[in-house]
C-alpha cells in the first residue's frame, strides 16, 4: 500500500475508554467511548460531517494483528473543509466527543421509559366483576 500524505487511518481502539495511552487510545478520556466498533466511528464522523470516509471492515491493526476491528479512512483535505480540524488529533477529538454524546443520547433514550401512566386519567381496572352476566356466582355464599 503506497503511502498518501492526504489519508488519515482511523481505528476503533483509538477511542476505547478501558485502554490506556500507552496500550493504544489516543484521545482522552472525556471524547472515549466504552466498546468501540467500526459502525459507531462511521456514524460519529458523518455526524461530524465528514463526507471523503472509507471503510475496511477486516482490517487488522499492526500492534494488535489478531483483532480484526476494521479501520476507518478520512481524507485529510475533506476533513479540514467540511469539520475544519486541521490535524489527525483534532479530527479524532471531534469525532470522540461527537460518538460520546450519541452514545448517552443512545443510554438515556433506553432507559426511559415508553410510556408513563397517570393517575386518574385511565379507565378504572374492573376487578373480575362482570355486570351483564348474572348467571355468573359473585360471591361462594348462596
Amino acid at each position: 500500500m503506497d503511502h498518501d500524505p492526504d489519508r488519515l487511518t482511523l481505528w476503533p481502539s483509538y477511542f476505547d475508554v478501558r485502554r490506556s495511552r500507552r496500550s493504544g487510545r489516543r484521545v482522552s478520556k472525556d471524547a472515549a467511548v466504552k466498546k468501540p466498533d467500526l459502525e459507531g466511528l462511521y456514524t460519529a464522523a458523518r455526524a461530524v460531517g465528514l463526507r471523503k470516509i472509507k471503510r475496511e471492515v477486516n482490517a487488522a491493526r499492526p500492534s494488535d494483528p489478531h483483532a480484526r476491528e476494521g479501520r476507518l479512512i478520512v481524507s485529510r483535505s475533506g476533513a479540514e473543509a467540511d469539520a475544519g480540524a486541521s490535524s489527525k488529533e483534532e479530527i479524532m477529538q471531534i469525532i470522540g466527543t461527537t460518538w460520546r454524546e450519541q452514545r448517552k443520547k443512545e443510554h438515556e433514550n433506553a432507559t426511559r421509559p415508553a410510556t408513563t401512566r397517570t393517575q386518574g386519567g385511565q379507565r378504572p381496572r374492573k376487578q373480575g366483576k362482570t355486570r351483564g352476566n348474572t348467571s355468573r356466582r359473585r360471591s361462594f355464599k348462596r
